[in-house]
């Protein structure tokens, strides 16, 4: 059985819409971020990041929700969470990639940005900077999504279980994913998904915005 070490709407959450898509047995281990418990000695041991997620599946342990998400659904390829014609795949790892290295970095950098000066003054500016740069981020997805039910050949793979996951992190914003016409669409109808509904009924993530 994997064990997932989570905590709610954190990096977790796409790895978690994954293992409930594959339909395989899993536990939960929640990992309580407002005691600290990712900085436990105990924690780091599995993962020496000290972020969350980590995945144990027997005596192998695996960080970074990307490449947990990566790893489970190329464990289980009937569940077909990954294309497998070449050109789709490598779209596929496109967006993958854009969400995992570009959207998600940049929105790190808005929701931390004292981790990025030694100034305090400084805070606002990051902040409002970084605004502007997700706002352009998120308009290049909605216009992708013109017309679409999901990210790649309209079918459901890790990239909509990724994408979905940002979103919610993102509706704080000034212009959130849900002002973006298609974007909203998209978030709509994947927050009737199964998977989605489960999951964050599991996590106690309220989705009445997307109705």
């Amino acid at each position: 059985m994997y064990t997932l070490f989570y905590y709610p709407r954190n990096a977790s959450l796409a790895p978690h819409f994954v293992l409930e898509a594959l339909d395989v047995p899993y536990q939960l281990e929640l990992v309580d971020r407002k005691k600290h418990a990712h900085k436990s000695a105990q924690y780091l041991r599995l993962n020496p990041t000290g972020r969350i997620p980590t995945l144990v599946d027997d005596d192998f342990v695996l960080f970074e929700s990307g490449a947990i998400c990566l790893y489970l659904a190329e464990k289980h390829p009937e569940s077909r969470l990954i294309p497998s014609e070449p050109k789709t795949k490598g779209e596929f790892y496109q967006w993958l990639m854009y969400f995992t290295t570009t959207v998600q970095a940049e929105l790190m950098i808005y929701f931390y940005p004292e981790r990025h000066t030694q100034s305090a003054l400084m805070y606002d500016d990051i902040i409002k900077t970084q605004q502007s740069r997700l706002g352009s981020m998120f308009e290049i997805i909605n216009r992708h999504l013109a017309g679409k039910s999901y990210v790649v050949n309209d079918k459901f793979t890790i990239c909509d279980c990724y994408l979905f996951m940002l979103c919610i992190w993102a509706d704080e914003l000034n212009k959130p994913p849900l002002q973006f016409e298609h974007l909203a669409s998209y978030l709509k109808s994947m927050a009737k998904h199964p998977v989605i509904k489960k999951v964050c009924e599991t996590e106690f993530t309220d989705l009445s915005s997307y109705k």
